[in-house]
């Protein structure tokens, strides 16, 4: 039988759209107004629909509490001095790189400092950041992965200069993914508990100890064994997630050539939420309204000492 190819999703928004869509701020601004208020615009202090426009200044004028906001007002836009049509285009370049983007290429590629440009996909991706996700269900493979710096002793030899990386993938659904301080039972562990549902049909993983016992009444646990060389045993295989961690050393290769140990999880928010939404045509939008939700990221946290 053949496997069923899932033909791409064709996005709402391509380059040329997007510049001739949102080539200016005061098209940015009404786009985000849409987004923000859908059902009108309302005060973000007292929610009052009485609104009155500050059209020289691109403000609003609350008449019921006098509070003057913009449609930026307690977003991460906020105090930007960036034109919003960088924001824009920089969210668009993110998403649709499937390795993701360097802060290099986006600081060449919308003519910002690559301090600016570092910062501001950091706040993206912060945005991006998946506050409530659904438990994976069904069939879920489980595999962990290093990334970072060569064992001094090559191929298979330490891994202490290493960073860990536990990943599930819901088979035909979504990923998560985490980084561990160990590769111990408890640690694996308590990562599938919090990812997956308690009634989810079976979990497949290689043969590595620290997996031992996922299984119980409701799940059934197999393995492969990848020491004998095992990597499919009837439709038993982690072949989904290790396509998961090809993309994302190619990421590590080809585009930022190094993470930060700090801040490898924002980039593995990024990877989810790129990847748990390839199906979704309307990921630029999705994208935009989770930036005008999200909190603030400010910089002085972002470059403190773990």
């Amino acid at each position: 039988m053949k496997k069923k190819i899932t033909p791409p999703v064709k996005s709402d928004i391509n380059l040329v759209n997007l510049i001739e869509q949102f080539g200016s701020d005061e098209k940015c601004r009404v786009h985000l107004t849409a987004l923000r208020w859908p059902e009108g615009i309302e005060c973000p202090r007292c929610e009052s629909n009485s609104i009155s426009k500050i059209a020289d200044r691109d403000q609003y004028d609350c008449n019921h509490c006098r509070y003057q906001f913009s449609v930026t007002s307690g977003t991460i836009f906020h105090d930007s001095h960036l034109p919003l049509w960088k924001w824009f285009l920089t969210v668009y370049l993110m998403i649709e790189s499937k390795k993701g983007m360097s802060a290099n290429q986006i600081s060449r590629t919308i003519k910002v400092t690559y301090k600016t440009a570092w910062y501001l996909c950091h706040r993206v991706r912060a945005a991006m950041r998946e506050v409530s996700l659904e438990l994976l269900k069904g069939i879920v493979e489980v595999d962990d992965t290093r990334v970072g710096g060569k064992s001094k002793f090559g191929n298979g030899g330490a891994f202490h200069n290493k960073t860990i990386v536990i990943g599930a993938i819901e088979r035909g659904g979504q990923i998560r993914l985490q980084v561990v301080k160990r590769p111990t039972k408890e640690l694996f562990h308590k990562f599938v508990r919090e990812v997956t549902a308690p009634d989810m049909e079976a979990i497949y993983t290689d043969s590595a100890r620290a997996f031992n016992d996922l299984g119980d009444a409701d799940t059934r646990h197999e393995t492969v064994n990848h020491d004998i060389k095992e990597w499919v045993r009837g439709d038993v295989h982690t072949n989904s997630i290790e396509n998961v961690w090809s993309l994302l050393k190619r990421s590590v290769i080809g585009t930022y050539h190094q993470m930060s140990v700090k801040h490898l999880d924002a980039y593995l928010d990024e990877l989810e939420h790129r990847f748990n939404n390839r199906q979704n045509k309307f990921l630029f939008r999705d994208t935009l309204v989770k930036l005008i939700s999200a909190e603030k990221l400010p910089y002085a946290k972002l470059v403190k000492a773990a």
